[in-house]
C-alpha cells in the first residue's frame, strides 16, 4: 500500500491564513495526517488477496478430488470382498 505524502507544515500555514488560531489548525493536521497514513486497501490489494484465494480453493479442490477417487476405490474393494466372502 502507497503512502500518501502529506505537507503539515503548508496545510497548518493555510488554515492560519484563513483565520484558524495556531493550536486548532495544529491539531487538525495531525488529525488529517493520522487519516491519511492509516492503513487502507488499495483496489491492487483486493485484487492480490483474490488471486491467493483463488490459487487456495483450487488447490483445496484438487485435494478433494483425489480423496473422492480414494473413499470411490476403498468402497469399491470393501464391495467386492464382501461380495466374494458371502457368494
Amino acid at each position: 500500500m502507497g503512502a500518501v505524502t502529506f505537507d503539515t507544515l503548508k496545510y497548518v500555514e493555510t488554515l492560519k491564513e484563513a483565520g484558524i488560531p495556531d493550536n486548532q489548525a495544529r491539531a487538525q493536521s495531525e488529525a488529517l495526517k493520522e487519516v491519511l497514513n492509516a492503513e487502507v486497501a488499495a483496489k491492487h490489494d483486493i485484487k492480490e488477496l483474490e488471486l491467493k484465494i483463488d490459487a487456495r480453493f483450487e488447490k483445496m479442490q484438487g485435494e478433494f478430488t483425489l480423496v473422492k477417487w480414494m473413499i470411490g476405490f476403498n468402497l469399491a474393494m470393501s464391495v467386492s470382498i464382501l461380495f466374494k466372502i458371502f457368494s
